[in-house]
């Protein structure tokens, strides 16, 4: 048969080849990912030095808010709010002496995403934290909260901020009020959904002229192709049309901004330096602490993004061999294959070999 039809052999003997190649490539490729730590689910308060030693006394009380919606739209798929961007926040206020309390706009148990490849060590301590579940079990509504009671207000974000956050009367109301009596406001990803509706005293729209960040038109759309038609709007066109000014950060990479006692980030992996943020405008120096691997990761591919793959190398060789740091290389390949989504292979190849070039500067 392949005598008589020689083209047949050749395209049988490409794929065949083809297929050893991305077997091979995909071996290679597990193999430069880190194994699972089970270790990290049983993580208590007491095991994070940064959380436990050197106690800072109590100096106020910050409100975290998060959304009661559990399904998106029409589609019926579930939501809620994003424990990691409660969570870290949480902690980096207790950390500095702040009681956290927690609401959501019709209080009880709100529905909580938790993705497991995102998830760290101060992820599962909050898991394992009693005090911490008895509030997110049992938030205040927001009708109900006393406005009086805290120095400053976080709105966790999660898609379901996108349908409850932004016509809920009483968060318009504490967010005016907060704003107009110099308290600190502060809200990440979708979080920032709960500022768009708010109007000020003198009838001004609150971001009209202000520079704010959030979940970017990019991010929605490259893993919701059809989130127009989904979200009641798209959170980046949204802030721009009430006059903010928006600043955009690379693609899943740390932004944040701040205009006076506002303060916003664009994603997830804005939340650590977020709450950090509101902790200086509040007055204090934030409270040392060792930057997570995910942190440390997020700075080389922020450093890759506008310094070149060179200079990426550099600082992943400081951190590792100098500094004594760790970086997350799963959230490295994560990276390689929103550049495949995106398609731009060169940022593929980039990526894949600063995650195997960090992965040859552990061993």
């Amino acid at each position: 048969m392949f005598k008589k039809y020689p083209i047949v052999k050749k395209v049988l003997l490409f794929l065949l080849s083809l297929l050893v190649i991305l077997v091979c490539f995909g071996f290679w490729f597990v193999s430069l990912l880190p194994s699972t730590n089970l270790n990290l689910e049983s993580t208590t308060v007491k095991d994070l030095p940064y959380l436990s030693e050197n106690i800072i006394p109590q100096k106020g009380k910050i409100l975290a808010v998060v959304t009661s919606t559990k399904t998106i739209g029409i589609t019926g798929k579930k939501t809620g709010y994003e424990l990691t961007e409660l969570s870290r926040a949480y902690y980096v206020f207790k950390a500095n002496g702040y009681q956290v309390d927690v609401a959501s706009t019709l209080g009880g148990k709100p529905k909580v995403i938790i993705d497991n490849d995102d998830m760290g060590a101060y992820d599962f301590a909050f898991l394992n934290d009693k005090i911490a579940q008895q509030k997110t079990n049992n938030t205040i509504a927001m009708k109900d909260v006393i406005a009086d009671n805290y120095d400053a207000i976080y709105f966790v974000g999660g898609k379901g901020a996108m349908f409850d956050f932004p016509n809920d009367k009483s968060i318009q109301n504490i967010v005016k009020e907060y704003y107009e009596s110099n308290k600190v406001i502060g809200a990440v990803c979708h979080g920032p959904a709960a500022l768009v509706n708010v109007r000020l005293t003198n009838g001004k729209h609150l971001l009209e002229n202000k520079s704010v960040s959030g979940f970017t038109n990019e991010e929605e759309l490259l893993l919701i192709p059809d989130a127009k038609s989904i979200f009641p709007f798209l959170l980046q066109e949204k802030l721009t049309e009430q006059g903010a000014n928006f600043n955009k950060g690379g693609m899943y990479l740390e932004q944040i901004s701040q205009d006076k006692n506002l303060i916003t980030g664009q994603n997830p992996w804005s939340t650590w330096a977020l709450a950090e943020k509101m902790i200086e405008q509040l007055g204090n120096t934030p409270k040392k602490r060792r930057l997570t691997a995910e942190e440390n990761a997020i700075k080389v591919l922020s450093i890759y993004s506008k310094e070149g793959k060179q200079k990426a190398k550099n600082a992943i060789e400081n951190m590792i061999n100098l500094e004594n740091k760790s970086i997350d290389r799963m959230l490295l390949a994560q990276h390689t294959i929103v550049s495949v989504m995106k398609v731009e292979i060169g940022d593929f190849f980039n990526i894949l070999n600063l995650l195997s070039f960090t992965k040859s500067c552990e061993s």
